[in-house]
């Protein structure tokens, strides 16, 4: 049936807008997700790098460097600190979603037009943060521990 026929034109107006606005909110956030997921990969390879040259030059019995040891725990704890910000911006990120999401799927039952879109998609969404979630943390495992084994080991 379409939008509601005893909507009077203003209130249709304010529906399209608040669509527009949401659909917006969903665009925008996306964004800024995906900025954190490429700035996540990016920066734990190429502290993975960083770290296991500290690690490997602290280690290497012809190293002078005193500040090595010093550096490579500041890098460490960088790290993690970097990473722990990372998961909490896509948490975010996956509340926003969801809640969004809930006032479009509200608003399109309430109009009689949400047979057109599938609520288990929210579901499949919250599915992928939890994915990006898991690569993050691997890589910052990785970038943490093949590094303090070099250290360790070397």
């Amino acid at each position: 049936m379409g939008l509601n026929t005893k909507l009077g034109g203003a209130t249709i107006q304010m529906l399209e807008h608040v669509h527009e606005h949401i659909v917006s909110e969903l665009q925008q956030s996306a964004k800024t997700d995906t900025v954190f997921v490429v700035t996540a990969v990016a920066f734990n390879l190429i502290v993975l790098g960083i770290n296991w040259t500290v690690a490997n030059s602290i280690t290497s019995p012809y190293s002078r460097s005193v500040s090595g040891p010093i550096i490579f725990p500041i890098l460490l704890a960088a790290t993690v600190a970097a990473n722990v910000f990372c998961v909490k911006a896509l948490r975010a990120g996956k509340k926003t979603r969801a809640s969004l999401l809930r006032g479009l799927i509200d608003m399109y039952q309430d109009n009689g037009v949400s047979k057109y879109y599938d609520p288990a998609l929210v579901d499949v969404y919250s599915a992928r943060y939890e994915l990006f979630t898991y690569v993050i943390a691997v890589l910052a495992l990785v970038a943490l521990v093949v590094p303090t084994v070099e250290r360790i080991m070397g």
